[in-house]
């Protein structure tokens, strides 16, 4: 999948770009299950909030067949490779669950601020895409961004090891307040299947989710193979240390995965 010329500028400006309707209902059917029963293992890569509902699950494309072939999927490969102008690495893969309730904030950040502080990653030429595996609304506690704001650079951080479970460089309500009042602040919502991507300096957010509509949203952090980190400080399955350049399977790779459920059933 390659961006149009209209998107590359819109990426540009604003540092995002949402694109919905990019993956079909059974192919995000078979992942949101898949997801579901990540979430209910005792693994470590599974972090959960302080009810005790699953937060994240780290690197499932390592365990998972369905999420294996999501993280080298040429719809979400192929754009970033176009963007960073050149093969990528998975720098990290996460499943960001927001349950029912119990979702808890996410703070606002920069991504390639921890990406360079934590992993000495060199420069921003790292991005994330997103799939939407839930209904993503104005209530569940969407993702917020300031459009815009990746072109300040990567901004002065302090480190929150407190507020959640996740440790996270933190932006001060000074500095996104004076971001915001300069660019606004934007909720992309939408359906299943819809995608997000967005550079490593954009500085984003989301709220706690207290309705009682969950979501879910599969992050892959893909990183230009040129600007691998070189720090290794935290654990490989937070942060990759394989290097190799991701090969873009064929588009219908979790169609067959589908098609495989349906005959096993």
């Amino acid at each position: 999948m390659q961006l149009d010329q209209g998107q590359l500028e819109r990426f540009d400006k604003e540092g995002y770009l949402f694109l919905p309707n990019t993956f079909t209902a059974d192919e995000v059917g078979v992942l949101r299950r898949r997801a579901d029963a990540i979430f209910t293992m005792d693994r470590e890569e599974v972090w959960r909030e302080s009810s005790g509902v699953a937060r994240t699950a780290f690197a499932a494309h390592k365990y998972d067949e369905g999420f294996r072939r999501l993280g080298a999927h040429p719809r979400l490969v192929e754009p970033v490779m176009q963007l960073l102008d050149g093969p990528v690495y998975m720098h990290q893969f996460k499943i960001n669950a927001k349950a029912a309730f119990d979702g808890e904030v996410w703070q606002w950040h920069q991504d390639f601020g921890t990406w360079h502080r934590d992993d000495e990653m060199p420069e921003p030429r790292a991005m994330n895409i997103a799939l939407f595996l839930d209904e993503v609304s104005a209530v569940n506690g969407p993702l917020m961004f300031i459009p815009g704001s990746h072109k300040g650079g990567t901004l002065q951080a302090g480190h929150d090891l407190a507020t959640t479970s996740y440790p996270l460089w933190t932006l001060s309500r000074d500095e996104v307040t004076r971001l915001a009042n300069e660019g606004g602040c934007v909720a992309p919502t939408g359906a299943p299947g819809s995608v997000i991507m967005f550079h490593g300096n954009l500085v984003h957010a989301s709220p706690p989710n207290i309705s009682p509509f969950p979501r879910t949203i599969v992050y892959l952090s893909l990183c230009h193979v040129d600007n691998h980190i070189r720090a290794f400080k935290r654990k490989e399955w937070i942060a990759h240390r394989d290097f190799t350049p991701i090969a873009p399977l064929p588009d219908d790779c979790l169609a067959e995965l589908v098609k495989q459920e349906r005959q096993a059933a």
